[in-house]
């Protein structure tokens, strides 16, 4: 009787089942499980960072931006100064011309020019609206000593620093403004100035002292007036206003006085032509000296029709041609303003000294109000195209500076001191 196979089959199946249980598991047994992150050891000294990837350079360098600064001009453009306003203006543009060429690429200046006319009252909602511009970081102007006086606390309060061509009340560095400066000599050097000249080398004996009762001619008036006292020079005194149009009834006083010179501290041009008119319609030969107020070829000169012949002004800057640092300057002004004086050149100075200063706000990294205002107190202009140096004291005075005085010659300005 055979043995039966049973036993064997079943040998052999589980053989077979094993194999299969081998072939199923092989896969598993290659593949590594992940391993917990390990946390970084600090590498030997001697072993070197990789080298950084290096970045493919763009096709053309990336241009740097271009720094914007906005400054603001404040002037009387209408009225009775308007002659002044729109000269300053002039050259203010100039200013901003020349300093976007030599800049290009780098700073770009715009010009937010205001028209005050020559009072207070209208020269607060201007700067009122300019300090309300945050962008703006420096004003050029107010040109008036009245409007000095009136916006000065409120650029103050702003941070805002003003540089005025034209304001020459003493008084005006000495009120607490601290964003004040000027580019020009205050009244404590022209009054002096005006009064020495008139004593000592035209030798009036009795001259009549104007004012027209703004807070410049005032100011002046008093100065030249001390100063003539000083020197032995007999005095009257009358006030005026910038809307008076008849001085008839003065000139009677001033041929009763026998008056030999008027002192007229105006800042209305076209008033010392009009004094020197009816001088000469009562009879009365004298010549009318006037402050820098009155430094108009049109208004003084021209606009009197010869009866301001031999009269005097005194101005606070030369007359830039005789300036060989001031020949572009020049040619331009030639080309842009028909006419122009003593008024503009300071405007120009007082415009770059801004923009500089806001160029050096920038490069220390803060180009802001308040570090516009510390830099322009740092100004140290050593050429310019008034021919003299330019830098500020503490009170914000510019040191060094002095006034000149000219006498109509033939129609026009001549200068016959220093």
């Amino acid at each position: 009787m055979k043995r039966p196979n049973k036993p064997w089959s079943l040998v052999s199946l589980l053989t077979v089942l094993a194999l299969l249980m081998a072939a199923c598991a092989t896969p598993a047994a290659t593949t590594q499980a992940p391993q917990p992150t390990k946390a970084p050891t600090a590498a030997p000294v001697a072993t070197q960072a990789p080298a950084p990837t290096d970045v493919p350079p763009t096709e053309s360098p990336t241009d740097a931006p271009v720094v914007e600064i906005k400054v603001a001009f404040l002037g009387p453009l209408t009225g009775g100064a308007g002659f002044l306003g729109t000269e300053q203006l002039a050259f203010a543009r100039l200013a901003i011309e020349d300093f976007n060429k030599s800049n290009e690429g780098h700073y770009h200046a715009t010009l937010v020019e205001e028209d005050t006319d020559i009072t207070p009252d209208k020269a607060v909602p201007v700067a009122e609206r300019v300090i309300a511009d945050t962008t703006i970081l420096g004003v050029i102007g107010p040109a008036g000593s009245g409007q000095v006086e009136a916006t000065g606390p409120l650029f103050t309060a702003a941070s805002l620093v003003h540089v005025s061509s034209s304001a020459t009340r003493p008084t005006l560095s000495q009120s607490g403004f601290e964003t004040f400066f000027r580019v020009v000599p205050n009244d404590d050097v022209q009054g002096p100035t005006d009064g020495n000249y008139i004593a000592d080398v035209i030798g009036a004996k009795t001259v009549y002292v104007i004012d027209e009762q703004s807070s410049y001619g005032v100011a002046l008036a008093d100065i030249v007036q001390a100063t003539l006292d000083g020197k032995g020079v007999t005095t009257e005194r009358a006030s005026v206003t910038q809307a008076d149009s008849d001085f008839s009834a003065l000139v009677t006083k001033i041929k009763a006085f026998n008056a030999e010179l008027v002192f007229f501290a105006g800042q209305v041009p076209s008033q010392g032509a009009l004094m020197a008119k009816q001088l000469k319609e009562q009879g009365v030969d004298i010549p009318v000296f006037g402050g820098d107020g009155f430094f108009s070829q049109k208004d003084y000169i021209d606009d009197a029709g010869g009866a301001t012949e031999g009269s005097y002004a005194s101005i606070f800057a030369p007359d830039i041609r005789t300036v060989a640092e001031a020949a572009d300057v020049i040619a331009a002004a030639d080309a842009a303003f028909p006419t122009w004086g003593s008024f503009g050149p300071p405007t120009y100075v007082a415009t770059m000294a801004v923009l500089e200063a806001a160029v050096r706000a920038s490069e220390a990294g803060h180009l802001d109000r308040e570090t516009v205002l510390a830099e322009v107190a740092k100004t140290d202009m050593a050429a310019t195209i008034l021919g003299v140096p330019v830098k500020f004291d503490a009170d914000g005075e510019v040191l060094g500076a002095q006034f000149f005085i000219s006498q109509v010659t033939d129609g026009k300005f001549v200068q016959v001191y220093p």
